[in-house]
Protein backbone atom coordinates (compact mmCIF):
# COMPACT_ATOMS: atom_id res chain seq x y z
CA UNK A 1 0.00 0.00 0.00
CA UNK A 2 1.43 3.43 -0.85
CA UNK A 3 0.87 6.57 0.57
CA UNK A 4 0.89 8.63 -2.37
CA UNK A 5 -3.15 8.12 -3.66
CA UNK A 6 -3.80 9.04 0.79
CA UNK A 7 -5.89 12.40 0.75
CA UNK A 8 -7.09 14.02 4.18
CA UNK A 9 -10.87 15.77 3.46
CA UNK A 10 -11.81 18.41 6.18
CA UNK A 11 -15.31 18.74 3.93
CA UNK A 12 -18.10 16.37 6.16
CA UNK A 13 -20.21 16.87 2.76
CA UNK A 14 -17.93 14.51 1.29
CA UNK A 15 -18.50 11.84 4.19
CA UNK A 16 -19.43 8.44 2.99
CA UNK A 17 -22.04 6.92 5.40
CA UNK A 18 -21.77 3.36 4.55
CA UNK A 19 -18.32 3.67 4.55
CA UNK A 20 -17.89 5.05 7.88
CA UNK A 21 -20.16 2.49 9.22
CA UNK A 22 -18.11 -0.35 7.65
CA UNK A 23 -14.88 1.54 9.14
CA UNK A 24 -16.41 1.67 12.59
CA UNK A 25 -17.29 -1.86 12.44
CA UNK A 26 -14.21 -3.33 11.34
CA UNK A 27 -11.41 -0.83 13.28
CA UNK A 28 -13.25 0.43 16.55
CA UNK A 29 -14.88 -1.88 19.13
CA UNK A 30 -16.32 1.45 20.54
CA UNK A 31 -18.43 2.27 17.35
CA UNK A 32 -19.41 -0.94 16.75
CA UNK A 33 -23.18 -1.32 14.86
CA UNK A 34 -24.05 2.10 14.57
CA UNK A 35 -26.67 2.95 12.27
CA UNK A 36 -26.13 5.30 9.20
CA UNK A 37 -29.31 7.61 10.68
CA UNK A 38 -27.07 8.23 13.67
CA UNK A 39 -24.00 8.69 12.04
CA UNK A 40 -25.91 11.52 9.89
CA UNK A 41 -26.38 13.18 13.16
CA UNK A 42 -22.66 13.17 14.68
CA UNK A 43 -21.76 14.39 11.63
CA UNK A 44 -24.24 17.60 10.77
CA UNK A 45 -23.67 17.95 14.50
CA UNK A 46 -19.99 18.39 14.39
CA UNK A 47 -17.15 20.44 13.25
CA UNK A 48 -14.31 19.75 11.77
CA UNK A 49 -15.21 16.11 10.96
CA UNK A 50 -11.75 15.01 9.26
CA UNK A 51 -11.77 12.13 6.98
CA UNK A 52 -9.01 10.06 5.23
CA UNK A 53 -8.93 8.34 1.86
CA UNK A 54 -7.23 6.07 0.03
CA UNK A 55 -8.36 6.84 -3.43
CA UNK A 56 -12.49 6.43 -3.25
CA UNK A 57 -11.79 3.99 0.17
CA UNK A 58 -12.37 5.66 3.89
CA UNK A 59 -9.68 4.57 5.95
CA UNK A 60 -9.54 6.90 8.56
CA UNK A 61 -11.59 9.29 10.49
CA UNK A 62 -12.14 12.14 13.64
CA UNK A 63 -14.86 14.33 14.50
CA UNK A 64 -14.79 17.17 16.98
CA UNK A 65 -16.86 19.85 18.41
CA UNK A 66 -15.09 23.41 19.97
CA UNK A 67 -16.19 26.70 20.81
CA UNK A 68 -13.19 28.16 19.34
CA UNK A 69 -11.78 30.17 22.40
CA UNK A 70 -12.03 27.97 25.38
CA UNK A 71 -13.24 24.33 25.55
CA UNK A 72 -13.18 21.68 22.65
CA UNK A 73 -13.54 17.88 22.33
CA UNK A 74 -12.08 15.33 19.57
CA UNK A 75 -13.91 12.11 19.00
CA UNK A 76 -14.42 9.00 16.97
CA UNK A 77 -10.73 8.67 15.78
CA UNK A 78 -10.32 5.82 14.07
CA UNK A 79 -7.60 4.21 11.27
CA UNK A 80 -8.49 1.09 9.36
CA UNK A 81 -6.99 -1.76 10.63
CA UNK A 82 -4.88 -2.66 7.64
CA UNK A 83 -3.36 1.35 7.63
CA UNK A 84 -2.24 1.80 11.27
CA UNK A 85 1.25 2.11 12.29
CA UNK A 86 2.16 4.73 9.29
CA UNK A 87 1.66 7.77 10.83
CA UNK A 88 -1.86 8.29 9.37
CA UNK A 89 -3.13 8.28 12.64
CA UNK A 90 -0.90 11.34 14.04
CA UNK A 91 -0.90 13.53 10.80
CA UNK A 92 -4.87 12.87 11.72
CA UNK A 93 -4.10 14.77 14.81
CA UNK A 94 -1.88 17.19 14.04
CA UNK A 95 -4.42 18.62 10.74
CA UNK A 96 -7.58 18.56 13.42
CA UNK A 97 -5.22 20.80 15.71
CA UNK A 98 -4.64 22.66 12.80
CA UNK A 99 -7.96 23.59 11.84
CA UNK A 100 -9.09 27.11 12.68
CA UNK A 101 -12.00 26.11 14.97
CA UNK A 102 -9.09 24.46 17.42
CA UNK A 103 -6.08 25.91 16.38
CA UNK A 104 -6.10 28.34 19.39
CA UNK A 105 -8.26 26.61 21.96
CA UNK A 106 -7.43 26.58 25.17
CA UNK A 107 -8.20 23.40 26.14
CA UNK A 108 -8.90 20.39 23.85
CA UNK A 109 -10.40 16.85 25.06
CA UNK A 110 -9.88 13.88 23.79
CA UNK A 111 -12.00 10.95 24.05
CA UNK A 112 -9.53 7.72 24.21
CA UNK A 113 -9.96 4.01 25.68
CA UNK A 114 -6.87 2.71 25.27
CA UNK A 115 -4.23 4.86 23.15
CA UNK A 116 -2.97 6.88 25.61
CA UNK A 117 0.55 6.25 24.77
CA UNK A 118 -0.38 7.18 21.24
CA UNK A 119 -2.20 10.52 22.21
CA UNK A 120 0.35 11.59 24.53
CA UNK A 121 3.53 11.97 22.10
CA UNK A 122 1.23 14.39 20.68
CA UNK A 123 1.12 16.31 23.78
CA UNK A 124 -2.00 15.30 25.39
CA UNK A 125 -1.63 14.71 28.81
CA UNK A 126 -3.90 12.75 31.40
CA UNK A 127 -6.43 14.54 32.79
CA UNK A 128 -8.20 13.61 36.68
CA UNK A 129 -10.12 16.56 37.05
CA UNK A 130 -12.70 15.80 34.84
CA UNK A 131 -13.85 12.42 35.54
CA UNK A 132 -17.72 12.43 35.12
CA UNK A 133 -20.15 11.07 32.81
CA UNK A 134 -24.06 11.22 32.47
CA UNK A 135 -25.25 8.20 30.85
CA UNK A 136 -28.52 8.12 28.94
CA UNK A 137 -31.39 7.26 30.82
CA UNK A 138 -33.83 4.30 29.58
CA UNK A 139 -37.36 4.91 28.72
Amino acid sequence: MSQQNIEFCIDKAKVNFEQLQELFNLSAFWAQNRTIKDLETVISNSNPVLTVWDGGKLIGFARANSDGIYRATIWDVVIHQDYQGRGLGAELIKIMLSHPLLAKVERIYLMTTYQQKFYQRMGFVENQTTTMVRHKISD
